[in-house]
């Protein structure tokens, strides 16, 4: 009989909500110790060998596992050697469209445990809209789920949060399409909203699509512009907050309407030093100028030479 390996998972995807909810689910009733890789100060894999001394389960989780040190790849790895068989360590690494998991913890997981991408592919998203309503207890029509996908976007945390808005406005009811048309209309298009997280979170190709497909829509460049600014100061708020706050305190104070975009926005936020959020502002000002004096053909050269400023990866100072 084989035996069991040691609950230890590297679940790494582009969606840090499904990482998430990915983790929620391996570990069941345990309640983890959840740290965050730039907050890693040595030592944090000593507890899990060590018995609670009231009888309860240990579990570790790390996200943003691809920050991790090099001082953490080396502890993890000299526990990795013996890892304790019922204390589950749960790492959590968000990794760009079409990169591959991160290799030095791949080398160190796979060996003693399981190494899962999670993810949710554009054509399955109604499929996976509808299990989470009926994990929620909400009743949708056949053409709810596609309804509730192009009102709102393909951010699954979004996703998840609309339907928590559904059960509570239309409790016990079947909800169809027309009464998702009713729930989100005036929200603003959400396109807008997957440009600016493609942008803020780096990713340049994406976020050059998602700005094709807004201009081929003959979308409002200002009203574009208007998202990226409005998300850039979300951004300048949560960079100003600790870094400990929880995310619900984050979220009141950021004024923001929901939890999960403070988590969202927080991640966004890690990427960008004050500078450089600072200099984007000044970008979108110059922007907001040249289409107000130019029109909207400037739009064609503006927004692109915008996003890419935003979204393309810094450059070093100092290096030729």
């Amino acid at each position: 009989m084989t035996p069991a390996r040691p609950p230890v998972h590297l679940l790494w995807g582009q969606d840090a909500f499904l990482l998430r909810e990915a983790a929620a689910e391996l570990l069941g009733e345990v309640q983890p110790v959840e740290i965050d890789a730039a907050e890693w100060r040595g030592g944090e894999t000593s507890d899990l060998a060590t018995p609670s001394l009231f009888g309860d389960r240990r579990a570790l989780v790390v996200t943003d596992a691809k920050s991790l040190p090099e001082a953490a790849i080396t502890e993890l790895r000299s526990y990795l050697d013996r890892p304790a068989p019922d204390s589950p360590l749960v790492l959590l690494a968000v990794v760009g469209e079409r990169a591959k998991a991160p290799a030095s913890l791949v080398k160190i997981v796979q060996p003693v445990g399981a190494v899962r991408e999670v993810r949710v592919a554009r054509k399955d998203l109604p499929g996976w809209v509808t299990r989470r309503a009926a994990a929620r207890a909400v009743r949708l029509a056949p053409d709810a789920a596609p309804a509730l996908v192009g009102a709102i976007g393909e951010d699954p945390a979004a996703l998840d949060q609309a339907l928590v808005q559904l059960s509570t406005a239309f409790p016990g009811e079947r909800v169809t399409a027309d009464l998702v048309g009713r729930q989100f209309r005036g929200l603003g298009d959400q396109h807008t909203w997957d440009l600016c997280d493609r942008a803020f979170r780096r990713d340049l190709p994406a976020a050059m699509r998602s700005l094709r497909t807004l201009t081929e829509s003959r979308a409002d460049p200002l009203m574009i512009l208007g998202a990226i600014a409005s998300r850039l100061r979300d951004l300048l708020r949560m960079r100003a907050l600790p870094e400990r706050m929880p995310p619900s305190e984050a979220a009141r104070a950021a004024g923001l309407r929901f939890e999960w975009q403070a988590r969202a926005y927080r991640d966004q936020a890690r990427r960008f030093t004050l500078d450089e959020l600072v200099e984007i502002h000044e970008h979108v000002v110059d922007a907001d100028l040249l289409l107000k004096s130019a029109g909207a053909d400037a739009a064609v050269v503006v927004l692109p030479m915008l996003i890419a400023r935003i979204a393309g990866e810094p450059v070093a100072v100092g290096v030729a």
